[in-house]
């Protein structure tokens, strides 16, 4: 009985040593990490926008492009006309118009279909609003729907409000790295229509300058793609940073999206983003009675005509499966 208490004794020693060993071990390593755990890389970081890497032509083209408009519409005030007034709202509303129901609902989320004659029509004008070719926007929307908010999201919100908001478009490799390359849009790339905007899309934009230019002179330059262009890119830029931090949420979706009541009249109807998200392929976004989509109304007047069919919108069971109880 003696040996049995002392061998138990002695048992009990060397497993409270090891626990002791352990513990120290476990503290010590806290302190001071092994060479190896310490060359671990960290969690890689977003590089800087504008150094500090190497610039693409595209990246030049686009920050170009941005610095015209602003530019222009910086000197806007100094060519004032009343004229010119109307320059910037048919500018600002056929740009953005084409911008959501051609870029937007037709082509990246194929809501609706209309013959091909007005859905070039309706390209052709978004491409006016100076934010680039169909192939490339309608890409880079799909990927973010693709990667909501992920560190793959090619204007993730969790990057910081102006890269959002407006710095990830002049970094093309960084959306080549994240995404990878442009394979999500062959419906776009087989119409020679689109893959001719893609290679000519400059000349367009050099061109409607010029009309504006004999016109109206600086004026309606100014004012048409200075003021009515820059509006337009904020607008939209606005859905994806604003409509992914400030708003109400009215559907269970897996990410950010808001609400933004204060922004529908002047998007088009875009800011009913959590809208948007719960049902993408809808062509309605303002679901309810009184969100204002005018993009939804254009669409609509189509289908009452006959010019737009196919037209896709949420059911009650979806709507029902979706909602948030409150």
């Amino acid at each position: 009985l003696h040996y049995s208490l002392e061998t138990k004794k002695k048992g009990f020693s060397r497993r409270r040593e090891r626990e002791m060993s352990v513990t120290s071990a476990v503290e010590n390593h806290r302190k001071n990490p092994s060479s190896a755990e310490k060359t671990l890389p960290e969690k890689k970081k977003r590089r800087w926008v504008f150094w500090g890497r190497r610039w693409r032509r595209l990246d030049y083209f686009k920050l170009t492009a941005s610095l015209f408009v602003h530019s222009m519409a910086l000197l806007a005030p100094f060519y004032f006309k009343w004229s010119a007034l109307w320059v910037t709202f048919l500018f600002y509303t056929i740009g953005g118009l084409g911008i959501t129901v051609s870029y937007h609902r037709n082509l990246a989320h194929r809501s609706f279909k209309v013959p091909k004659w007005l859905e070039y029509l309706l390209a052709y004008c978004a491409l006016l609003a100076i934010q680039g070719d169909p192939i490339d926007w309608v890409s880079t929307h799909r990927y973010h729907h693709q990667f909501t908010d992920s560190e793959r999201d090619p204007h993730s919100p969790k990057e910081g409000f102006w890269f959002s908001h407006l710095l990830w478009i002049y970094d093309s490799a960084y959306l080549v790295e994240k995404c990878g390359r442009r394979t999500n849009v062959e419906d776009l790339k087989r119409q020679w229509f689109y893959r001719f905007l893609q290679k000519t899309v400059f000349f367009h934009i050099l061109g409607l300058g010029i009309i504006l230019y004999y016109l109206g002179g600086m004026s309606f330059v100014t004012w048409g793609m200075g003021i009515g262009a820059a509006l337009e890119v904020h607008v939209t830029c606005f859905i994806n940073s604003v409509c992914h931090i400030w708003g109400t949420r009215t559907w269970k979706t897996n990410d950010t999206s808001r609400n933004v009541w204060w922004l529908s009249v002047f998007s088009f109807g875009e800011s009913w983003h959590n809208n948007h998200h719960a049902f993408e392929s809808s062509a309605r976004q303002g679901l309810e009675w009184w969100q204002i989509d005018i993009s939804w109304y254009i669409v609509r007047f189509l289908q009452i005509i006959g010019l737009a069919y196919d037209v896709k919108l949420p059911t009650e069971a979806q709507r029902r499966r979706m909602a948030i109880v409150r």
